[in-house]
């Protein structure tokens, strides 16, 4: 292979998903690394223009003039950071999550339509080429926080959180089948009826694959939401992926309105413990039980999102 290989995919690439004419095949008025930035907002709800430089690799001076465009449409807010008086926090408004959310509705169907003309027998060996390239290109270099994609879920990604739950679980912790159920039962209740307005679920994707998920459900109390299944890959800990799952939730929750959210585990899982303590969650009660086949600690977990924002 060579550079002339390479470059030449690239032209091919490029034109195939139209990233020189992307507003027209979006019929929207962003181009392409516009319309990234305000992906990325979307999905990274604790987010400041310093964080976006890092992980787009964007000039700031053209960062900047992206953001200004957005400021003038209406599609963010830029507030001074509670944790760095010298950075600006940008958060989208209701303007710009609906703008974000028709983008990424409007490219899958465009991407949607690529697929269609792939015939269903060759589609096995274009996810395992694009897996390929992906591997290639970034072999012998470490995952980097930046690399890790939050998104909502896609097709088989429920079931993802049933074997993996089940699995790391019984290999960490001991658990037995009785937990696998559980996870299966709260998974199913959320694919049959769930409200996107006020319930979630986030997959954290790195290199293409899920490492990591959370869920934001509807508590029986009033007013109160439920942090539910947090759950990070061994070989992905350490790049801050538990934090922004957290982090995600709790956002949303104070954004849908909830007045508390509340959340149950075990003191079995300490590193757990650690990262909801540091957003703010306070132990309301704990009761030993038997469960999952161990003797175990259940802890209730609450935090109040009124007059608690950043």
């Amino acid at each position: 292979m060579t550079v002339q290989d390479i470059r030449a995919f690239n032209r091919f690439y490029t034109n195939v998903i139209g990233a020189l004419d992307y507003s027209r095949r979006l019929y929207a008025p962003y181009t392409l690394t516009e319309s990234r930035v305000l992906y990325e907002l979307a999905h990274s709800p604790r987010t400041d223009a310093a964080d976006l430089r890092t992980e787009l690799s964007l000039d700031a001076g053209y960062l900047s003039r992206i953001l200004n465009k957005f400021e003038q449409d209406g599609l963010i807010e830029r507030t001074p950071s509670a944790r760095d008086p010298r950075r600006r926090r940008v958060t989208l408004t209701p303007r710009g999550r609906e703008t974000a959310a028709l983008l990424a509705e409007r490219a899958d169907e465009s991407v949607g339509a690529l697929l269609a003309t792939v015939p269903s027998a060759d589609r096995p060996r274009l996810t395992e080429a694009m897996r390929t390239v992906r591997t290639l290109l970034s072999e012998g270099r470490p995952p980097r926080r930046e690399d890790v994609l939050l998104r909502e879920p896609g097709p088989g990604d429920l079931g993802w959180i049933v074997a993996r739950n089940a699995a790391l679980y019984a290999a960490e912790y001991g658990f037995d089948a009785d937990y696998e159920a559980l996870v299966a039962r709260i998974v199913a209740d959320f694919a049959q009826d769930h409200d996107p307005r006020l319930e979630r679920v986030w997959i954290a994707e790195l290199d293409g694959r899920p490492v990591g998920s959370v869920m934001c459900v509807r508590d029986e109390a009033p007013a109160t939401a439920r942090l539910r299944l947090l759950l990070v890959e061994p070989e992905a800990r350490g790049l801050g992926i538990g934090d922004r799952l957290v982090s995600a939730v709790v956002d949303f929750a104070r954004g849908a309105g909830y007045r508390d959210l509340v959340l149950w585990t075990n003191d079995v899982l300490a590193a757990a413990r650690r990262l909801y303590q540091r957003h703010g969650f306070v132990l309301a009660a704990e009761k030993p039980h038997r469960s999952f086949g161990r003797d175990l600690n259940g802890q209730d977990w609450r935090l109040e999102l009124t007059g608690t924002g950043e």
